[in-house]
């Protein structure tokens, strides 16, 4: 059996030490050109509504319908911010212009809901929540996806979330 001390094993790392950089070095450009190519993702419109879209639908009715004003501002934002984000990764789907026809579709009911949270008024805001809603239905009719139908949200199903602060 072959014995180290502590202080021979450090040497050796020592003097090995300058191989095995030049061993890494090669190993990790050799390792990049063989790598396997990253997946280029494209999600389907389905996927960016139900990752961007219905969260930010439902938790701006759940703010409304808790009087929280700050936040149905700002889920009205994302909302906003995701319907552009969606028009510029689709520009066109199934041959139609997307920023258009969100705009068209939502453009009189997120401004509704808007002057409903500025104004804090709840019942104008489930009035304007309840056009944006059918709103998002014509939509979905319009595409051949009357299938898809979104409602207003009735219970908190977002439970790591306070809704009422």
């Amino acid at each position: 059996m072959i014995r180290f001390s502590y202080c021979s094993l450090l040497g050796l790392l020592v003097l090995m030490a300058p191989a095995l950089s030049v061993v890494s070095a090669q190993s990790a450009q050799t390792g990049a050109a063989t790598a396997a190519p990253t997946p280029d993702y494209h999600p389907s419109m389905g996927d960016l509504m139900t990752m961007a879209i219905q969260p930010r639908h439902t938790k701006l009715g759940l703010a409304g319908r808790h009087k929280n004003w700050i936040y149905a501002a700002y889920e009205l934002s994302e909302l906003r911010n995701a319907f552009a984000r969606i028009a510029r990764t689709i520009p066109s789907y199934r041959n139609t212009d997307m920023t258009a026809l969100i705009d068209a579709m939502t453009r009189e009911p997120l401004s509704a809901v808007e002057q409903a949270i500025h104004d804090a008024d709840s019942n104008r805001f489930d009035i304007a929540y309840e056009r944006l809603t059918a709103a998002c239905n014509g939509c979905h009719r319009s595409q051949d996806h009357a299938m898809v139908v979104i409602k207003i949200p009735r219970g908190d199903i977002y439970p790591d979330q306070d809704f009422a602060r």
